[in-house]
């Protein structure tokens, strides 16, 4: 009797549910890189076979998805969203594309990361201070972002605009078949963000206002001034994101980059953001951008129509989010 009991006790403690619903919660990266790895030995048994040539194609497509995924984990931190990245990023591709031109590319860049700032500081102002929800507040942003941005194609008497050629080799090419040239925009960004969240007090601010925002307010933190912060840093990410996708695409429209949204946001869930605030973190958000592009990969391979394509993607993101809810819900 004895025996049983010590045997019990010494039972090992990864065979409890419990115990991987820590890991999930936890440390959602490690699960999320088995299930990486899963898609990639599927895509391998399918039609087409994993090499060089479709990594890279997958990296490259994955880097402006993270960035803009980047966005929302920094907005879901504190309880918030953002729906304006993709006019935001949209908007600043168009902008560089029409003015390089007549300014120079550093000069085109440097007015579209100054116009997105601008969108980025009236979010923020919109939801610090005004208390106007984000995904309201942001959503309508969008909204006047798009206006500008198609009053100012008519200004320029445009429908569309050429990409820089800098903005196609970082955008498109890669090194050596496989390591694309946006790991130089994104490596660096990547870096900011997450040392940024672990490493300062800023970050650190970020969790505290999602996960507890009276408790942040008493202790002398000021919410809107973090927030204003936030939706700026979020609204200048949007537009490095935006030259990466026009030179990705070699196309510069001012709805380009409105089909990264939606999946921006299913990229932070999947990697582990709560869209409650307070729990997080960019590491795993990146493995879900790769989880999703591998996804889009697998069912372009498989050759059904861009429809079916559609459902079974927005059904897989649905399934995959909903799972990993219900595994990491606190009992």
């Amino acid at each position: 009797m004895s025996e049983a009991v010590g045997a019990t006790a010494t039972r090992n403690p990864w065979l409890t549910a419990a115990a991987w619903r820590a890991l999930f919660r936890d440390r959602p990266i490690v699960p999320l890189i088995v299930l990486l790895g899963l898609l990639v030995i599927l895509f391998e048994l399918g039609p087409s076979s994993v090499n060089l040539n479709w990594a890279g194609v997958v990296f490259r497509a994955a880097v402006p998805l993270a960035i803009l995924a980047g966005c929302q984990t920094l907005a879901m931190l504190t309880g918030g969203i953002d729906l304006s990245v993709g006019a935001v990023a949209s908007a600043s591709g168009f902008l560089v594309a029409t003015l390089v031109g007549d300014l120079g590319l550093p000069m085109a860049v440097l007015i579209a990361l100054v116009a997105a700032l601008v969108v980025g500081l009236v979010n923020g102002i919109g939801v610090g201070v005004f208390r106007v929800h984000p995904l309201i507040m942001t959503l309508g942003m969008s909204l006047v972002v798009l206006g500008f941005a198609n009053v100012w194609q008519v200004q320029r008497v445009q429908t569309g605009a050429g990409t820089p050629p800098e903005f196609r080799t970082i955008g498109a090419g890669v090194f050596l078949e496989i390591i694309p040239y946006s790991l130089i925009v994104f490596v660096p960004i990547a870096l900011a963000i997450l040392l940024g969240l672990r490493r300062t007090g800023y970050g650190r601010l970020l969790y505290a206002i999602g996960d507890n925002p009276i408790a942040a307010r008493l202790s002398g933190a000021r919410a809107w001034q973090v927030l204003i912060v936030l939706y700026g840093i979020s609204a200048v990410l949007a537009a490095i994101a935006g030259f990466v996708i026009s030179g990705l695409s070699n196309v510069a429209s001012v709805t380009l980059a409105d089909s990264y949204v939606l999946p921006s946001v299913a990229a932070a869930v999947i990697g582990g953001t709560s869209i409650l605030g307070g729990r997080g973190g960019f590491g795993g958000t990146i493995v879900g951008a790769l989880i999703l592009t591998v996804i889009t990969s697998l069912l372009s391979s498989l050759g059904y129509p861009e429809a079916v394509r559609q459902v079974l993607f927005g059904a897989i993101i649905v399934a995959v989010a909903a799972a990993y809810t219900r595994v990491t819900q606190e009992s």
